[in-house]
């Protein structure tokens, strides 16, 4: 595993979804409700954390923003719930496909994925403040900006890549040449900070990035590469290398 050059770091890269913003948990509880699963806003988050894993191999082949991906992340989810243990697989199928058009109508990602995680603001304001360039580079439907402005967020960032207006989505590394080009960074002083393995990290790294993946209750098991709680736990690495190498 690559030891990460924090203090040496111009630029980090940030995925958007579970990295800076989080489904609306309470919502879908309440549309899993009216299909019959019943679960607190608490364990379908740790379920959708959980479900990355499984997410993660599954969506490497193929692309992440068709309905039939997100039909397979809500199913995915589900499987980990613990109230579903009972439901057959064609039963989880079923709700995950009835609940993939009202959570996410095409077009207004933006609708679900709309809760800040805790401290991202103040993990955002804090690597600002250390000198580094923000950059959003994320898989959408062309709705990640206005996600952004919406959550007060986008302030912090330079530029936003949406892989739907950029026209190449992650793991393919091309958007992120794309945002390398047009930034003019140097890829060995660039981070990526992303959720899932083998879309953020492979990416990432066929673009020579350095590469940090978002592990909140430690669900990864053997991956070959950072793992870190949130964005705080970030913040915290970056100003402890910029110290040791003002020393």
């Amino acid at each position: 595993m690559k030891t990460i050059p924090y203090a040496e770091l111009d630029t980090i890269f940030l995925d958007v979804g579970n990295t800076l913003i989080s489904m609306d948990f309470a919502w879908v509880a309440k549309e899993l409700a009216a299909q019959g699963v019943h679960c607190k806003v608490p364990a379908l988050r740790r379920a959708e954390a959980a479900a990355r894993p499984l997410v993660s191999k599954g969506l490497a082949r193929r692309t992440t923003e068709g309905q039939d991906a997100f039909s397979f992340y809500l199913g995915a989810v589900l499987g980990c719930l613990p109230g579903t243990a009972g439901l057959a697989a064609s039963q989880i199928n079923r709700i995950s496909r009835n609940l993939a058009p009202i959570l996410r109508p095409p077009g207004q990602a933006e609708r679900l994925w709309s809760s800040v995680i805790p401290g991202v603001p103040a993990a955002l304001e804090t690597l600002k403040k250390c000198g580094l360039q923000l950059v959003a580079v994320s898989n959408s439907d062309g709705t990640v900006e206005d996600v952004l402005i919406r959550q007060r967020l986008r302030s912090y960032f330079t530029a936003v890549y949406d892989s739907h207006r950029v026209g190449f989505e992650k793991p393919d590394p091309r958007i992120f040449h794309c945002a390398i080009k047009e930034l003019n960074v140097e890829p060995s002083r660039t981070l990526h900070v992303g959720d899932l393995y083998n879309i953020d990290i492979t990416g990432a790294r066929s673009a020579g990035l350095h590469t940090v993946l978002i592990d909140p209750f430690g669900d990864w098991a053997d991956v070959d590469c950072v793992c870190i709680h949130d964005l705080n736990e970030l913040s915290h690495k970056v100003i402890e290398g910029r110290y040791r190498k003002k020393r």
